[in-house]
């Protein structure tokens, strides 16, 4: 899973939090659980990270707890 810019789509789940709206394709939802978005400030290494409950193991996706580039579903 990683994050990108996007228009929502007749399978995607919308959530507003803070000034922030966030698409999550409903399959993906079933697959990884709760998904938890939250920046971490580390300097020059700073960004966004990405967790979910249901870590899905290999294809470079949800494995160690932690959803990256190559996705979740």
């Amino acid at each position: 899973m990683g994050l990108a810019l996007d228009e929502p789509k007749d399978n995607d789940k919308v959530y507003d939090q803070d000034e922030l709206t966030f698409l999550v394709e409903e399959g993906l939802m079933s697959t990884c659980g709760t998904i938890k978005v939250e920046y971490i400030d580390a300097g020059p290494k700073s960004g966004f990270g990405i967790t979910s409950t249901n870590p899905i193991d290999g294809g470079g996706g949800c494995s160690s707890g932690s959803c990256g580039t190559g996705g979740c579903g």
